[in-house]
């Protein structure tokens, strides 16, 4: 009986092999889907609209993996932290409620 994989799912991928970055794979990323960056952005305003005081940025992530039934082809778990930063550049006044760690690596 073959064993199940996850083969296919959306950011279970093999590790990039071609020397690119995370942050050059999420640049190629969000120039492609550029609407998960905006629902990423509606999910936190409805979350804080609601009375969260916190809001993780996985839980976004698994939040449009639900929304959008075939999946966000792509999404990778490794771009939470680039979409997080992105977000509060352009929403600082979200910063008590998305907490970023110190980046160890440009």
């Amino acid at each position: 009986m073959p064993t199940p994989t996850q083969d296919g799912l959306p950011g279970l991928g093999p590790p990039s092999r071609d020397g690119t970055s995370i942050a050059e794979q999420f640049d190629s990323f969000d120039a492609g889907h550029p609407w998960v960056y905006r629902a990423l952005e509606q999910l936190v305003i409805q979350r804080l609209a609601a009375g969260a005081q916190r809001v993780g940025m996985k839980a976004l992530f698994e939040a449009l993996r639900w929304r959008h039934p075939h999946g966000v082809k792509g999404l990778n778990n490794n771009y939470t932290a680039l979409y997080a930063r992105r977000l509060l550049a352009e929403h600082p006044e979200w910063a008590s409620a998305i907490e970023t760690r110190r980046r160890r690596s440009a």
